[in-house]
């Protein structure tokens, strides 16, 4: 491989890796003079470890901690997918979404642990059964490839899998995870496998790789290599697995707060192939700087820096740290040249206490818009610094200064700059191409293993000292001061100069009527103006067929209203919006991902929903509505016309519940709610006196209540993960598949993602079981939905996934959701 390629390579790499280190962590910071002390020791130690698994929290943040800060390694988790497929405690985004949120979370997780984060293109696609459905999805050589290439990329001394080659991973990503992870060992090294990568990298022989082993038994603990994690370090005032619990408690979408353990924690590791290992998973790696030529005399520099390095006053290392990456500079580009360039950078910024940022005037622009940007430097150190240039180098622009930074004295430039019209818009670069069910289609062979994108606009900031030029890259951020919780930044985002967002998830037409469909439109370019238009299959009518608008300021919106006619037969559709603005189209919607605890995210799907033409009869009434974690059936139901009222701890515990023809329960309102462990009791009698309740699923672990029904049943982890898996009706006659519609086998067809989840296990004779499936092989599941009539009442608990299916317009899911709703109505409510 070239020297030109490689150092193409790696620039590549140390702008992500800054990427991650900013983003990630939501505010620019220096590091303090404990965490340059480590960074400094970390500078000596040339040794790095790649963990592999296959979801957002399957991580041993332990270990990654103690891995990272503790034996100072280079490490990563490999996530295989991005979370897609799970479900989401606190909110309720789903698929893209979700799998947003979780890359978030698990970079806010590395920020704290001090790994890296990688992923592969393989989607979560939810609940698997089997390595092979696993690997057939997402194609194993789409996935092999990816892994291989995160190898060669990343060059680990060693990988450790989560899980194991054999059947205990309980979940087939699981186990797909490990049985790749092993298959890529091998074909890392090998010339002849997946060619194409290697015009970037060159083949990678890892030397080993391990399973890091469930408890053992007595037996087995002496024949398996253990460290321990819980170690203390006083540098960083936590042991590591006091770090594993602030890390760990980032997967907050999935509700994985932890409680600090500090005490010893072994860990333990089985060799699944490469060499033997005789006392430590690193035996035989050299892991100083002996490994490179000539690498003693670095060596011994670094060790004379950590010898006589001043904690009241770290400032007085730079000398020789600029005078180390001097020489660095004149070395031959290796793999580990350019990795410790790029600490050396990180702890020079940081001994110097020196601040640097770029700031917009607003957090967003569309291309061909002007843009503000104040960047300033502020040199908190006696040491001589220069600026000598500031560039934005994915727009043409250059700042030639040529100034001294004073001690503590603010340097500011003030540029305006226009984004071109080809400037891509800030895209998740994963969601840029349309996906298959299991693969995410990213055609740059670079993006592939990133955890998020480059920075939208990045900043380049060239510092002269002692005649050395250091360069430093850093994103364009956009600050506002929050009346509570103060200074806060975002990334600067580049948008289409409008978007349109329809108001509803999905439009049902529960019968001939017209339905009013309303769009929003909202422009990022000021003065935008055109038409807008909606188009779908020729058997729906929408009128009139376009609309023009106007918006003068930036940020200005407006709803626009269509009227649609659907056919008069049952019939699906989708419902496309575009844009024309001066002869260009746009299509985009735009969803903003915001909770307090990762750096808020944009996401621009097309703007489409499903139109449903639905074959339905329903039953009038009122529908008071218990949220749980987040979902959007309260709005599905609105579009059949029920009146929908989400019910809070007040209402529920003094409202006149009677009033209500049904109540609901969301997803997991069990798992969040904790009145509900004291409302139980109303909920009954309300049952009792008349209405129908209807509990949709929660998991088995924090609910706060003993028992969700009338009577004791017990919920467990059963699934039907195939949504094709048929079901079968156990007595036809049952009023759920008669009234008010007549449910027949096509009502559970084109069913997405799964049937459902966390079905009832064990149940009181007194329930009813309706419902009969499995999924391929397996023994038949009678818990999806239970069923009782309780004095005059009736109680419904169902594990059927309607959070994915009404959003997605399955058409009998509607049917079958208002059966249940109305099933207390042939009781004479």
């Amino acid at each position: 491989m070239c020297k030109f390629t490689i150092r193409l390579f790696f620039l590549l790499f140390v702008l992500y890796s800054s990427t991650c280190s900013v983003l990630s962590s939501n505010l620019p910071r220096t590091l303090n003079s404990s965490e340059i002390k480590l960074a400094l020791e970390k500078l000596n130690v040339l040794g790095s470890v790649l963990y592999i698994a296959a979801h957002p929290d399957d991580e041993n943040t332990g270990l990654l901690a103690y891995l990272s800060k503790g034996k100072k390694y280079r490490t990563a988790y490999l996530s295989l997918t991005r979370g897609d497929g799970g479900q989401n405690l606190i909110g309720s985004e789903k698929g893209s979404e979700i799998g947003i949120i979780r890359t978030q979370e698990l970079l806010q997780a590395r920020s704290i642990d001090g790994a890296e984060q990688h992923f592969t293109r393989a989607i979560d696609f939810g609940f698997s059964k089997s390595p092979e459905e696993s690997l057939d999805i997402w194609g194993k050589e789409n996935i092999l490839a990816d892994i291989v290439w995160v190898i060669r990329f990343f060059k680990p001394d060693i990988i450790i899998t989560r899980f194991p080659v054999g059947s205990s991973g309980g979940h087939g990503h699981h186990t797909a995870s490990a049985l790749l992870a092993k298959d890529a060992f091998t074909a890392a090294a090998d010339p002849n496998m997946f060619t194409e990568q290697l015009k970037y990298v060159e083949p990678w022989q890892t030397k080993r790789i391990f399973w890091n082993s469930w408890r053992p038994s007595a037996e087995e603990v002496g024949k398996l290599l253990k460290l321990d994690t819980g170690e203390y370090n006083f540098l960083l005032g936590k042991s590591y697995t006091e770090i594993a619990a602030q890390s760990r408690s980032m997967h907050k979408s999935q509700g994985f707060g932890v409680t600090a353990t500090r005490a010893p924690r072994l860990e333990y590791f089985q060799l699944v192939a490469g060499e033997e290992a005789k006392d430590d998973i690193m035996s035989g790696v050299n892991t100083s700087w002996q490994r490179i030529q000539n690498g003693k005399s670095i060596e011994e520099r670094i060790n004379s820096i950590i010898d006589t390095y001043d904690f009241q006053d770290p400032s007085k290392s730079l000398n020789k740290l600029i005078e180390l990456y001097s020489i660095f500079n004149k070395l031959e580009s290796n793999y580990w040249i350019e990795i410790k360039k790029n600490e050396i950078l990180q702890i020079i910024q940081s001994c110097a206490g020196l601040w640097m940022e770029s700031i917009a005037s607003d957090y967003s622009a569309a291309p061909g818009d002007e843009l503000n940007i104040k960047t300033t430097l502020v040199n908190r150190s006696s040491n001589n610094f220069q600026i000598e240039k500031i560039e934005f180098p994915t727009i043409p622009s250059s700042s030639v200064i040529s100034s001294k930074l004073e001690d503590n004295q603010p340097f500011i430039l003030e540029s305006k700059i226009r984004i071109p019209e080809s400037y891509p818009i800030s895209q998740p670069y994963w969601l840029v191409e349309d996906a298959s069910k299991g693969l995410f289609k990213v055609t740059d062979q670079i993006l592939i293993g990133s955890a998020e994108n480059n920075f939208t606009l990045p900043v380049k900031i060239f510092i002269s000292s002692y005649g050395e030029i250091l360069e430093y890259t850093i994103p364009l951020l956009f600050r506002w001061n929050d009346r509570v919780d103060g200074e806060l930044f975002r990334p600067f985002e580049v948008r289409p100069p409008v978007v349109a967002n329809l108001t509803e998830k999905v439009a049902v037409f529960p019968d001939d009527g017209v339905k009013e469909i309303k769009v929003k439109i909202k422009n990022i370019t000021p003065n935008a103006a055109g038409e807008i238009h909606l188009h779908t299959s020729d058997n729906w009518v929408i009128t009139p067929s376009t609309i023009p608008f106007s918006l003068k300021n930036k940020y200005d919106e407006k709803t626009i209203s269509f009227r649609i006619l659907p056919p008069k037969n049952k019939s699906t559709s989708k419902l496309f919006v575009e844009i024309d603005i001066n002869g260009k189209v746009y299509s985009k919607s735009l969803t903003e991902i915001i909770h307090p605890h990762i750096t808020t995210q944009v996401y621009f799907p097309e703007s489409t929903i499903d139109l449903v033409k639905l074959d339905i009869k329903k039953t009038n009434g009122s529908i008071g509505y218990i949220m749980g974690s987040g979902d959007d059936v309260p709005d599905c139901l609105r579009g059949l016309g029920y009146d929908i009222i989400l019910l809070d701890d007040d209402q529920l515990e003094q409202a006149d519940l009677s009033t209500f023809d049904a109540i609901i329960s969301g997803i997991r309102a069990y798992n969040t709610r904790e009145r509900l462990r004291y409302i139980q009791p109303r909920l009954m009698e309300y049952v009792q006196n008349g209405g129908t309740y209807i509990v949709q699923y929660n998991v088995s672990f924090g609910l706060q209540a003993d028992n969700l029904g009338p009577h004791p049943f017990k919920i467990g982890n059963s699934r039907i993960t195939v949504e094709e898996a048929p079901l079968r009706f156990i007595n036809k006659e049952h009023q759920i598949f008669n009234y008010p519609n007549k449910i027949l086998e096509v009502d559970f067809e084109n069913w997405v993602q799964e049937r459902g989840l966390y079905f009832a296990e064990q149940w009181d004779e007194k329930y009813e079981t309706i419902l009969g499936g499995n999924d391929p092989n397996e023994k038949e599941l009678l818990g999806s939905t239970l069923y009782i009539k309780y004095g005059k009442g009736v109680f419904i608990y169902t594990g059927l996934s309607w959070f994915r299916q009404l959003p997605a317009g399955v058409p009998g899911a509607y049917r079958i959701f208002v059966n249940m709703i109305s099933a207390g109505m042939l009781n004479g409510r």
